[in-house]
């Protein structure tokens, strides 16, 4: 009796005429597109404010390192890791920190990953990075990651401090990533951090700095 009325559903499945899904609105294009690039720098900092972090303009690189320091001491932080990537590169902040009395490591002083890792979570109080792109709509930064730019140096330390030329920010989320896997370009990871880390596990209350950076400095530079 039950395998009967089971061959009677399938058989009624199977003969079943076909349904079509309808096809889904186009969205109304994000009114950030729209944006030129002082609109964008303002949007991206109004919606970077509203997800708890902090933008601070910078007009060049001596600008920058002096706010840098500024916020490693506000922040009493004492030794920091800074990636190695493109935007960070010619800063020269190793040399720099030894100037300013802060220790600045980075990812390529170690051979051993475990060492590294110990010292990503347990011996820095702070993350240093540049950032290939910072998105207006959401106020979110966007992390292509390789040797020079390793994930744990933006997830792990308290606080992240990134750096971002005022010419990498776009409109949109399709912006960034359009580039970013142009022409069959496969990144192994990229990274999106909206804000400090949030979590929302305990009772469902949203909660800003359970884990990884408690706090997030992004310095926009030019």
């Amino acid at each position: 009796m039950v395998l009967n009325a089971r061959e009677e559903i399938l058989a009624r499945l199977r003969s079943a005429p076909p349904t079509s899904v309808p096809a889904r609105p186009e969205l109304p294009p994000a009114k950030e597109l729209a944006l030129d690039a002082g609109q964008l720098v303002a949007r991206f900092e109004e919606q970077l404010a509203a997800q708890g972090g902090i933008a601070l303009r910078v007009a060049d690189e001596a600008a920058l390192l002096i706010k840098l320091e500024e916020i490693l001491r506000q922040e009493s932080v004492t030794r920091a890791m800074a990636s190695t990537d493109a935007v960070l590169s010619p800063l020269g902040l190793e040399g720099w920190g030894r100037k300013a009395g802060i220790e600045i490591l980075t990812p390529t002083a170690y051979s051993d990953r475990d060492d590294y890792t110990r010292a990503v979570f347990d011996q820095v109080q702070a993350g240093i990075t540049g950032a290939d792109y910072a998105v207006a709509e959401s106020g979110t930064l966007v992390l292509v990651h390789d040797a020079r730019q390793p994930r744990l140096v933006s997830l792990a330390p308290l606080v992240h401090i990134a750096v971002v030329p005022r010419t990498r920010i776009v409109p949109t989320y399709e912006s960034a990533l359009e580039v970013i896997y142009a022409a069959g370009r496969r990144p192994s990871q990229v990274t999106l951090i909206t804000g400090p880390s949030m979590t929302a596990d305990i009772q469902a209350t949203p909660f800003k700095g359970m884990h990884g950076p408690q706090k997030l400095f992004v310095l926009l530079l030019g």
